[in-house]
C-alpha cells in the first residue's frame, strides 16, 4: 500500500471536485441547498467500512455516526444527540446499525484483550458477550467472532429502540424504522440480520427471533 502525503490529499480533493462539476454541473450547489437524507447509518469507525460507497448513496442521502464497534448506549450524548437530530430535524425514515465481520473492537471484547483507553468503551461489547455467553460457548470457536459481531448489532438496535428519542418519535406517530445489518470485508456484501423494528409493538419478539437467527446462521456456515 502506497503512502499518500497531506499535499496529495488536497490535490486529490481538487481533482475530485473538478471532475464532479464537469460530470454533474451544479452538484455542489444542490448539496448546499438542502440536506434531506432518508437514512441514518450508525457504524464502526473502521476505515474500510464507508457508508456511502457500500450502499451506493450520494452525499446528502445518508446521515452518519460512527464509533468503535458501532455501540449505542444511553450515556453517550454524542450518539444520542446525532440520532435525535436525524429523527426530529431531518425526519429520516430508516436508522441502520451496521456492524462488520472481523471488527477489532468486538474481537478485543471476545478475547478480553487490552488495547488502552478504548477498553472502557469496549466494556459495552463485553456486556453483550456476557449476556449471550451460553450461545457463544455453544458455537465452534471460529464462528464466535462473527456471532458476537451480529449479536452486538442486535443489542444496539434494542438500545436505540428503548431510547427516549425513538420512544417519543413512535409515540407521536412518526414513521421511522431501525434495522440491524452486518457488512463483510471479504466480499463487500451486507447481511440483513432480520432485526427491523418499525415501532415499539413486537420489539421483544423481533429480538428473540434475531438472536435465534444468529445462532442458526453461524452454525450453518
Amino acid at each position: 500500500m502506497t503512502t499518500t502525503s497531506i499535499d496529495e490529499l488536497f490535490a486529490h480533493n481538487r481533482e475530485w471536485a473538478e471532475q464532479m462539476e464537469r460530470d454533474r454541473p451544479g452538484f455542489f450547489t444542490g448539496l448546499l441547498a438542502q440536506q434531506k437524507p432518508r437514512y441514518m447509518w450508525i457504524g464502526c469507525s473502521d476505515s474500510r467500512v464507508p457508508a456511502n460507497q457500500i450502499t451506493g448513496l450520494e452525499p446528502g442521502e445518508v446521515f452518519v455516526h460512527r464509533n468503535i464497534a458501532n455501540v449505542v448506549v444511553p450515556t453517550d450524548l454524542n450518539c444520542l444527540s446525532t440520532i435525535q437530530y436525524a429523527v426530529d430535524q431531518l425526519k429520516v425514515e430508516h436508522l441502520m446499525v451496521v456492524g462488520h465481520y472481523g471488527c477489532g473492537g468486538v474481537l478485543a471484547a471476545l478475547q478480553d484483550a487490552r488495547i488502552g483507553l478504548a477498553d472502557n468503551w469496549i466494556r459495552h461489547v463485553k456486556d453483550v458477550r456476557d449476556k449471550h455467553a451460553v450461545l457463544l460457548e455453544g458455537l465452534d470457536r471460529p464462528w464466535r467472532h462473527d456471532a458476537l459481531c451480529e449479536l452486538n448489532v442486535v443489542e444496539q438496535v434494542m438500545n436505540i429502540a428503548h431510547s427516549t428519542v425513538m420512544q417519543d418519535a413512535w409515540a407521536r406517530g412518526q414513521k421511522v424504522q431501525i434495522h440491524g445489518w452486518c457488512y463483510s470485508l471479504n466480499n463487500g456484501l451486507i447481511t440483513n440480520l432480520q432485526m427491523s423494528v418499525p415501532d415499539v409493538a413486537g420489539l421483544a419478539e423481533a429480538y428473540r427471533q434475531a438472536v435465534a437467527l444468529v445462532a442458526s446462521r453461524v452454525r450453518g456456515q
